[in-house]
């Protein structure tokens, strides 16, 4: 079957939503507590091919079979990026960081699996998993890019280099807040914060155990909040010539301002366990795409930056 620019989309679409998917069994993962349902053994399940039927048995193995595929969907986008697109070096860097951290989060995983790691490695599988469904999410932008004719596409004006920077900046704390979330969920420190916005009462809790963890991922929460706000109204202010930047930032805030709500309301379901994993994965769903937007965004500040064309094209 020969290869072409439609075939190609929905490969890259199928991969990015399986990256999804193995995001949300990662956390169904680690919020039911099933890291160890197949005890110590990889790739079988207590020895077995099939493993005997338990809860965290099945939701363990069930995020190891959906991997494996979605492992296989990204070797695919990867062979076909080489072969359909490979004088496109945007679209082989994409493919190619999608693969690079498939690979990583899934050796992490089995490692982990194996050898029993500290809550501070495990967090680092849910930081990869995320950059391994963004790369696979941009690829996804540039395709339809592409499929739509717009990908060389020129702002009216070039975008200050200020904005890449403050895009970079912001994007790279973002992964920081991420990592302090998924070692809030590594550490079981939840509960160290009951009540939202304040901390058990306090406006600055005592910094110990499990309190500490939470209120620093709150308070770091709250400063991305803010850095997130600054860079939608800088954009705002100096790209009054390029909506799709505009457009993109305000998604930004959206998302955040969501991210913000849906940690309200995790804290809400702690004592109601059932209703605490959906909520937790709800919470890692909105951080995930806010990490994607956040890239695209810095992508494109960077290619129309000032200095990286000479005369602006207008759109058809």
């Amino acid at each position: 079957m020969r290869l072409t620019p439609s075939r190609y989309r929905y490969i890259a679409i199928a991969a990015c939503i399986g990256m999804f998917l193995v995001l949300i069994a990662g956390s169904l993962v680690t919020n039911t507590d099933s890291g160890r349902g197949c005890g110590t053994d990889f790739p079988l399940c207590h020895g077995k091919f099939i493993p005997a039927y338990t809860l965290e048995s099945l939701i363990e193995y069930s995020h190891r079979l959906i991997s494996g595929l979605v492992g296989l969907l990204v070797l695919a986008v990867f062979i076909s990026t080489l072969v359909l697109y490979r004088r496109k070096p945007e679209a082989v860097i994409y493919a190619s960081l999608a693969g690079f951290f498939t690979l990583l989060q899934a050796v992490l995983g089995a490692i982990a699996v194996v050898w029993e790691q500290s809550a501070a490695v495990l967090a680092m599988h849910f930081g990869f998993s995320i950059l391994a469904f963004v790369s696979t999410l941009l690829l996804v932008f540039w395709v339809n890019r592409v499929r739509r004719g717009t990908i060389d596409d020129k702002p009216l004006s070039a975008v200050p280099r200020s904005v890449f920077r403050l895009v970079l900046g912001v994007l790279i704390y973002t992964y920081i807040v991420v990592y302090l979330g998924a070692f809030v969920r590594h550490t079981d420190s939840s509960g160290g914060c009951q009540g939202w916005p304040l901390c058990n009462g306090e406006f600055i809790p005592t910094m110990e155990g499990a309190t500490g963890i939470v209120f620093i991922h709150r308070l770091g929460a709250l400063v991305l909040l803010i850095a997130v706000i600054w860079l939608w109204r800088h954009v705002s202010r100096v790209c009054a010539t390029n909506p799709e930047l505009r457009r993109t930032a305000s998604l930004a805030l959206a998302l955040i301002c969501l991210q913000i709500v849906s940690g309200a309301v995790l804290t809400a379901t702690l004592s109601n366990d059932d209703l605490l994993v959906f909520t937790s994965i709800l919470h890692n769903i909105i951080v995930s795409f806010l990490f994607g937007i956040m890239a695209d965004l810095m992508v494109r500040a960077w290619k129309w930056q000032e200095g990286r064309f000479n005369r602006p094209l207008k759109r058809s």
